[in-house]
């Protein structure tokens, strides 16, 4: 999971307000980026992005997306808060899905609060992009997980995140 740093549409609800702050973060150069999911090699099956909004970093974004879709077998699976149409009305939206398997699109709506199949409201859609998932892949993943890492650290993550 790559978190992209800064989002304008502060949706009521984010599980994640902490990347709307384009401030935030660490930097990270695309290029070093890339050769640390190149060294995880086939322990990885693919690459998500999400935020913050990856949308509003898109030319570093974009980069990386293309980067991997060159040099890899990797799958991308992009979250966007941005709808499908407003997607598709982008300059560069031939580029985004061009390189992503998956888009999950929509802004957050906690009344319609969902928390299933990667989506976590009802109003956002699923694009399947290339043949690699169905949708039956995403209705099967967890609501949430929680790893024990090797140092003793627990990490909590999903679409519905356990609080530790």
């Amino acid at each position: 999971m790559i978190w992209t740093q800064g989002c304008s549409l502060h949706c009521p609800g984010c599980f994640n307000p902490a990347t709307h702050d384009p401030t935030g973060g660490r930097p990270v150069r695309v290029a070093a980026l890339l050769r640390r999911i190149r060294r995880l090699g086939h322990t990885i099956e693919g690459v998500t992005l999400s935020g913050g909004e990856p949308l509003e970093q898109a030319e570093a974004v974009l980069a990386l997306l293309e980067g991997l879709h060159r040099t890899t077998s990797l799958s991308a699976l992009l979250f966007t808060g941005y709808t499908w149409d407003e997607l598709l009305a982008r300059p560069d939206a031939g580029r985004w899905l061009a390189c992503v398997d998956v888009v999950i699109a929509g802004r957050y709506a906690a009344r319609q609060r969902l928390a299933r199949g990667l989506r976590g409201s009802a109003n956002q859609t699923v694009h399947l992009l290339t043949d690699r998932y169905l949708l039956s892949d995403l209705e099967a993943v967890p609501e949430a997980e929680v790893v024990l890492a090797p140092d003793g650290n627990l990490v909590a993550s999903g679409i519905a995140p356990v609080r530790l």
